[in-house]
């Protein structure tokens, strides 16, 4: 493998930024959850500019995490607040402006047939200056399939991306796990995901809990460091990201990009 530097990895993410999406209702990722709510649902970062479309490198390893990454470093007051992409596109545009208005980044995981039906959201996400990754392409079991179903998951959402916005993305999370079986993990480096994203924060928003108990949640577990899952095309999450953002401040934790937090 050839060794990538820190500052190779800044540069080739700010290039796969310039062209990397993200609402009906969304299953939740934990094994056995099911469907959810409907779309009503310390310092700022510096707005920024529509990245430019220049070609996309595909992503590069971070030789000193490993293959499943379930948190950035402890030392920094960062976190990264990542979105299943899914669901009604009403409550992707909401959470995104939000994001932005308080001057916060996300990463957005999308699931491929959800690109199909609004295919906008990728060069919205961008456009933001958010970053996107591969969600596989229908939101299974992935980790229960034969090896050919498995890889045609990921691979399928890694076309779409690919097609819509010149890269296949920064990052792979499986559907309906937190972490990936080992093939599936085989199978995601082979489709030119390094690594796997997981999480260590789970607020079970895709339950609609009520958005008081998402912020609660989330704050229950959240450190320097931490990254959060949540998800698209839900109300309970919509009506809590404005007080979620304004509790992590509290706590002086500024939400950055996935590759922000671990670069």
């Amino acid at each position: 493998m050839v060794r990538v530097t820190t500052n190779d990895r800044r540069a080739v993410l700010r290039a796969g930024a310039g062209i990397v999406a993200s609402g009906v209702l969304t299953a939740g990722c934990a094994t056995g959850a099911g469907t959810g709510g409907a779309a009503a649902h310390p310092a700022a970062l510096p707005s920024r500019t529509p990245a430019t479309r220049a070609p996309a490198a595909a992503p590069a390893p971070l030789l000193h995490y490993p293959a499943q990454i379930s948190h950035g470093p402890r030392d920094r007051p960062r976190v990264a607040l990542t979105f299943h992409g899914n669901g009604d596109p009403a409550t992707a545009h909401a959470l995104l402006s939000a994001a932005e208005k308080h001057g916060s980044r996300v990463t957005v995981l999308a699931v491929g047939t959800w690109l199909d039906a609004h295919p906008g959201l990728a060069r919205r996400v961008l456009d933001g200056g958010h970053e996107l990754g591969n969600h596989t392409l229908r939101h299974l079991d992935i980790n229960n399939m034969p090896e050919a179903d498995a890889d045609a998951e990921i691979r399928g959402c890694a076309e779409r991306l690919k097609r819509l916005t010149g890269s296949v993305g920064t990052w792979f999370r499986p559907s309906r796990a937190p972490r990936a079986s080992p093939l599936v993990e085989r199978l995601a480096r082979r489709a030119g995901y390094p690594h796997v994203l997981s999480y260590d924060v789970d607020p079970l928003d895709f339950t609609s809990p009520g958005a008081p108990a998402v912020v609660r949640n989330v704050m229950a577990g959240v450190r320097a460091g931490s990254i959060v899952s949540l998800h698209f095309g839900y109300a309970d999450t919509v009506a809590a990201f404005p007080g979620l953002l304004h509790e992590l401040d509290r706590r002086g934790l500024r939400a950055v990009t996935t590759t922000e937090l671990l670069t």
